[in-house]
């Protein structure tokens, strides 16, 4: 992988579509959750992002939905999300109760989400800046 990725031991890393409105409205909701800082972010559409999907193997034509890589293993879909609401902790541990639901269940509801987000949400004509206290957070 890239001489320049490199994710710390606990650090989690989230690619997202950087100019869906839903999106970015979950990485806010993350940044504002992470009292410790391990989640790190770079867009899908970014030089990283596409490097990343390449070393893991995922087709960026199929994935319209956030990757988590977590502890070097990317995860997509709901699976993706689960993790995250996990790794925020407190009560959003809550959310692994979605394991317990068929994962071909879970992502099909995400797939659906996933579709029509551009149209239930909106999209931007570019990937928006973060707030300078967060920069840092931010590769690629």
């Amino acid at each position: 992988m890239s001489d320049n990725f490199i994710l710390k031991e606990g650090e989690l890393l989230v690619l997202f579509d950087g100019v869906c409105n839903l999106c970015h409205s979950s990485v806010q909701f993350i940044l504002q959750r992470d009292k410790s800082a391990k989640f790190k972010f770079a867009s899908l559409q970014s030089e990283l992002g596409q490097k990343l999907l390449k070393f893991y193997a995922i087709d960026p034509q199929k994935t319209d939905s956030i990757v988590l890589i977590s502890e070097q293993k990317a995860y997509v879909y709901s699976a993706a999300a689960l993790r995250i609401g996990w790794n925020l902790g407190g009560v959003y541990k809550l959310l692994a109760l979605g394991w317990l639901i068929p994962y071909f269940i879970r992502d099909w509801v995400y797939k659906r989400i996933a579709k029509n987000r551009y149209n239930w949400w909106g999209k931007k004509d570019a990937c928006l800046l973060p707030r300078p206290e967060w920069k840092h957070r931010f590769l690629g």
